[in-house]
């Protein structure tokens, strides 16, 4: 029987992970991290951890509100997830959208997500918020 960091378990993992980030549902998010959560999206210099990772994205969906993303590629191991998405919505403030792409890298520990290391194109965001 496979363990809960499992290839074939983080699989299902990450499929309702993203679900529940198109949903914008933070509970649902939450609930796939570990209490000790580490939430660092290095191309914006944000991180927060353990209980702050709830409010930082809260932020995140009330600054994109609809946000969707797809994924382009999926590598699964045993305790290890790495994905690349587009990410597609309008920004909150400005009223603008916007489509950039990024990477996720999400290590586990008893089937929940440890860590999530974003990097993104800030830079596309930022000329299509018409910031640059």
């Amino acid at each position: 029987m496979p363990g809960a960091d499992s290839a074939d378990a983080l699989r299902e993992l990450i499929d309702r992970y993203n679900d529940a980030w198109n949903r914008q549902d933070v509970d649902a998010v939450v609930s796939m991290h570990t209490a000790d959560m580490v939430f660092h999206n290095h191309t914006a210099g944000e991180c927060v951890e353990g209980d702050a990772v709830r409010a930082h994205i809260a932020g995140i969906f009330a600054n994109w509100p609809g946000m969707t993303f797809a994924s382009r590629s999926l590598y699964v191991r045993d305790g290890l997830v790495v994905q690349e998405w587009t990410a597609t919505g309008t920004h909150a403030e400005s009223g603008r959208s916007a489509e950039w792409d990024g990477m996720d890298i999400l290590p586990t520990r008893d089937g929940k997500f440890a860590r999530k290391d974003v990097y993104s194109d800030s830079v596309s965001v930022m000329r299509q918020l018409g910031r640059l």
